[in-house]
């Protein structure tokens, strides 16, 4: 079976999706004017918007959801494993692929709220609905969504639940079948409670985790600082071929770090859509930018975080194409979360594993819930026309499985498997924003013009030429009215209650 999903694999993520990923993001930065940068401040200045109205989630709710599924095993393990397989330069490429596809973020969760729908009282969008509204091709739009539900469904989930089981067990000697069965039981739980119970879930505990596990490597850092600038130094000049250890493995460098940057931070992969689709917002460009922020907080923050602690530490190994060690700075030890673990616990004795494996408990659950959200609006996109509600519970079902089976199989097995489902929706995905960014940058320009003028920009579709909207024109009108209304019932509530106590 190893060799059959290795071959997979290896035909998936070719050099060819590499270079396509990287090439999307240029292209969507140059026709965007680089807008990652020119509105990094209104970024942070949307994320504490409320929302628009009473149905959804708000940015910052729809944020925490997108970062459950970015921040997870891939900013911990996955780092590692870039390190072992493309050496320090996989950091850089990992950074490079985050600032390009920051842009492809933006353009992927802009058509996620242009075209979004409201299925069963929620908000339900992503690549298959601006792909049959958008492009107008229903065939490639079903072949997305059970893509996505297979690769979300079946295929990832096992990742973040192996990382879970290796790491507890490294680090309090639990059984991965134990670890396995907790999992399980607190993902019924919330599983079984909607979108909102995610959404709350998650943006309670993502951002707490990730405050720390930040303050954590700052402070290792700081304890290393002479070391800086030499780590950094390294990253680059390995990351071109220019240092005489690392040379060898320059394409390796860009791979991994390609890789494993679209693993860790989703973008163009197609899985921000789905979350940033449930966000109450005034225009879709609103969510765009958040989405494109959370590409930075992924890599830039986390991604960065578990990087230099590795590196300044020694607490990696770097392999060659003929599987010898290159560099050896941990013997006996598998790729993965023991390379963090061991970095924590080399600085704070006593402490360093079992801080790890907490915040990597919460990082890859929170992303194991995403996954389920992800692959559960796929089926309700499915379902819209075949109307069989017995393919949520079978979904509920597999999902169950895949996560336990994920958790008692090899880490090798499971990273594989986990990789052939980002690379299918990543070329899928990637295909459809080339073909659809003039929608979105249509509407990042109508956004500039309102914003330039001292207006709070509302979107209106026809008047920009894009068609098949339906929510703005017809569903958002709606939820407005019903808004004013009931702020007026509010108003004229509060306006008796005060002649009552007049009198």
């Amino acid at each position: 079976m190893e060799s059959i999903v290795n071959t997979v694999n290896a035909w998936v993520w070719s050099p060819a999706l590499v270079y396509l990923c990287l090439g999307a993001g240029l292209f969507l930065s140059l026709k965007g004017g680089f807008l990652q940068l020119r509105h990094l401040k209104h970024m942070w200045q949307l994320l504490f918007q409320p929302k628009d109205t009473v149905t959804g989630v708000s940015s910052f709710q729809a944020l925490s959801m997108t970062l459950a599924g970015r921040v997870g095993t891939g900013n911990i393990a996955g780092v590692a494993t870039a390190i072992t397989f493309g050496g320090p330069g996989a950091v850089f490429w990992m950074w490079m692929v985050t600032f390009l596809g920051a842009s492809s973020a933006f353009v992927e969760s802009t058509l996620g709220q242009i075209y979004k729908e409201k299925i069963n009282g929620e908000y339900r969008g992503g690549p298959a609905f601006y792909i049959e509204r958008g492009l107008g091709v229903k065939w490639f739009a079903w072949l997305f969504a059970i893509v996505t539900i297979f690769a979300c469904g079946l295929f990832l989930p096992g990742v973040q639940s192996n990382a879970i089981a290796v790491s507890m067990e490294n680090a309090f000697g639990i059984t991965p079948a134990i670890s396995a069965a907790v999992v399980a039981a607190l993902l019924s739980f919330i599983i079984f409670g909607g979108v909102k119970r995610i959404a709350a879930f998650t943006a309670l505990v993502v951002p707490f985790m990730a405050q720390a596990y930040v303050i954590v490597a700052l402070v290792i850092v700081f304890m290393h600082v002479d070391m800086l600038a030499d780590i950094l130094k390294l990253i680059v000049s390995s990351a071109f071929g220019m240092d005489a250890g690392f040379g060898a493995i320059l394409g390796m460098a860009v791979s991994w770090g390609v890789k494993r940057g679209i693993y860790s931070n989703e973008a163009g992969q197609g899985t921000g859509p789905h979350a940033s689709s449930a966000a109450s917002v005034s225009h879709p460009v609103k969510q765009g930018l958040v989405q494109a922020f959370s590409v930075y907080v992924d890599t830039l923050l986390v991604c960065s975080a578990t990087a230099f602690m590795i590196l300044i530490t020694g607490s990696y190994n770097v392999v060659g194409p003929d599987n010898n060690h290159i560099f050896e700075g941990l013997k006996n030890v598998a790729t993965g979360p023991a390379y963090t673990q061991a970095a924590v616990e080399s600085l704070m004795p006593g402490f360093g594993q079992a801080f790890v494996a907490i915040a990597l408990f919460f990082f890859a659950f929170t992303t194991i819930l995403a996954y389920f959200y992800i692959a559960e609006t796929n089926v309700a996109y499915l379902n819209r026309k075949l109307k069989m509600p017995t393919l949520y519970f079978l979904l509920k079902f597999l999902f169950l499985c895949a996560t336990v089976f994920g958790a008692i199989k090899t880490a090798e097995l499971a990273w594989a498997i986990g990789d052939i489902g980002v690379g299918l929706m990543a070329w899928l995905n990637v295909i459809a924003i080339l073909l659809m960014h003039k929608q979105a940058f249509v509407s990042l320009k109508d956004y500039e013009k309102q914003k330039s003028i001292g207006l709070d920009p509302v979107f209106h579709p026809e008047a920009l030429g894009i068609k098949n909207a339906t929510y703005w024109t017809g569903g958002r009108a709606e939820e407005i009215r019903d808004r004013e209304r009931r702020k007026l019932e509010q108003g004229s509530r509060e306006d008796l209650e005060g002649n009552v106590l007049n009198v």
